[in-house]
Order: C-alpha cells, then structure tokens, then sequence
C-alpha cells in the first residue's frame, strides 16, 4: 500500500466516524448542505428562551422598522459545495416579536424585491410563539419591497423610519455586502439619525456603507471619506467560531471570506470572541452576538426605540 492509498484510508475512515457521530454535513441535494445532525442539536434547539416580555408604554406613532433581508440561499465555500442559507428564523423572528410587542409595524425589503430566503432547518419547531410570528410574516417575506426602488423612488423624502433591523444567518453575507443602494440606505438612517440593529452575521450588510453611490451624479450621497461606523464597538457573530463550523459539520467547508475581518480593517471594534448571547450598544448602533442573543436584542432594540420616540 503506497502512502496516498494510507492517507485515502485514513480520510475514509475519519468521514466514517463523522458520520456515526453525526458530524457531517448533510446533503439534501446534488452539492448542497445543510448542518450535520449533531450541530442542529447544539446550535439549533427547538424551542427559543423568547420571554414574552410586556412594554408599559407601547408606541403609537407612525414610524415604522425597515427590515433589510437576503434574496440569495447559497454560499459556495472554497472546496465547491454550497451552503443551504438565508436568514436564521430565530435572529429574525424573536426580535419581530419584540417589536410587535411594543407597537411597532416593520417593513420587509431586500435588494431587488424577490422573496427572502430563511433558513429553514433552524426553525425552532416547538416553539409556537416562533411559528405564529413567522406565519404572521409569511407574506412579507415572500413579497418583500425592493431596496432598489425606495432608495431610486422614496427615500429622499421619507419620515416613515426609526430604524434599519438586519437578521443574521450566513445569508446575510450574499449580496447585502455588495448592494450599492443598500449602501446608500445605510449611510441615509445615519445621516437621519435612525437606529441600525444588526445581529449574528447580519453585520456583514454594514460593509455596503462604504461603496459608492449607485447614482454617480449624486455627489453628495458617495461612500468617500470614513466608513460611517468605523470607531463603533459592536458584537457580532466571531470569525474564529466561523473558522471552527466545518470542524463540526455546521458547515460543508471553509467559508470563501470573514466579515469581521473587513469590518475590523474599517476601524470597527468586534468585543467578543464567543457567541455567547451578547449584546451592546455604541450610540444608535445595537448588535447581538447570534441566536443565544435574539431575546435580549430585541428588548434592547425596543427599550432604545422607546426612549427615543415616546
């Protein structure tokens, strides 16, 4: 036996042992993947810590969130396969419950209108506060508003927000980092003074702030100059964790790039290296480290969004 037969045999047998213990990716089709069994378990439970919390003074104003969402579903990683993705339910949803709580209405929008993508094998399936919400949502999110158009057609004129909300899932690192209009967006609710919440992977999306206007003519609305959140501190879900995911079948490979490391090469502080279920706040920035910490995010989000509207 010559040594690739050896190191063959070898692999055969490490991806034998994967798979007894459940830390393959599984294919649900010709290429694509989603996480292993035993991952699910840990990073995917059934029901969410979601704590029903009431807010003595609702709001009733007229401002509503704007939800910036993923079109796309797959992320190819460096050996090929793709990652069956979008946004992550409970990142999306327990901050909606939150929000309706306290009497605010969001809008969906994601860059072009097409329906946004959710991950669905993170659905927390006992979890009926959960699945009522999304349910409540389901039409939204398959016709959403386009980014494209409000920012061509409305923003300039519009009042209607008090702040941008991005769920994460690894979704939100296609197409959202790249989006010139959702760049123009962002760099708008900045200007206006609206909140930007962005939790787990969904500060992957605050990269757009720094590309240039769609409209070239627009010289006053350009991405020149300093990124609009360098010096903010945030959490946000940690690249040595994402570094870490194939190792347990989370993912099918290693991922093509790290939002935090460009985030930190613009000058943004992330100030935490696990995923534990933290939160912060710089200014009217509100970030959330992943799942753990979709509870608290939104009550936080809410507090803040009360306090500066009632």
């Amino acid at each position: 036996m010559n040594i690739q037969d050896l190191i063959d045999k070898a692999k055969d047998t490490l991806d034998n042992a994967k798979d007894t213990l459940g830390l393959q990716p599984q294919e649900t089709e010709a290429g694509v993947y989603i996480p292993s069994t035993s991952s699910l378990k840990i990073a995917a439970p059934n029901k969410t810590n979601y704590d029903h919390t009431e807010y003595d003074n609702p709001y009733t104003g007229n401002k509503k969130i704007l939800m910036v969402c993923t079109e796309e579903q797959y992320m190819t990683m460096e050996n090929g396969h793709k990652f069956d993705t979008g946004n992550h339910p409970v990142e999306m949803m327990l901050p909606l419950l939150h929000f309706k709580k306290a009497g605010f209405e969001v809008d969906v929008f994601t860059p072009t209108g097409d329906a946004v993508k959710v991950e669905q094998w993170a659905m927390p399936e006992d979890d009926d506060d959960v699945k009522q919400i999304y349910s409540d949502y389901e039409s939204k999110l398959e016709n959403p508003n386009s980014i494209a158009g409000f920012v061509a057609n409305d923003m300039a004129d519009s009042n209607d927000y008090a702040a941008i909300f991005i769920p994460g899932g690894h979704g939100a690192m296609l197409g959202l980092p790249e989006d010139k209009n959702l760049g123009a967006l962002l760099r708008w609710g900045h200007e206006n003074d609206l909140f930007t919440l962005a939790i787990c992977h969904g500060p992957a999306a605050l990269l757009a702030a720094h590309l240039e206007s769609p409209d070239s003519s627009d010289k006053t609305d350009t991405a020149e100059g300093d990124f609009i959140f360098k010096g903010y501190k945030m959490v946000a879900f940690p690249t040595v964790m994402d570094k870490q995911m194939p190792k347990i079948g989370y993912l099918p490979g290693t991922m093509p790039w790290y939002f935090g490391e460009k985030l930190e090469d613009l000058g943004v502080t992330i100030d935490n290296k696990l995923a534990s279920g933290q939160t912060h706040q710089d200014r009217k920035l509100i970030s959330g480290d992943g799942p753990l910490a979709a509870n608290d995010f939104g009550k936080l989000s809410v507090n803040e969004l009360l306090k500066a509207l009632n």
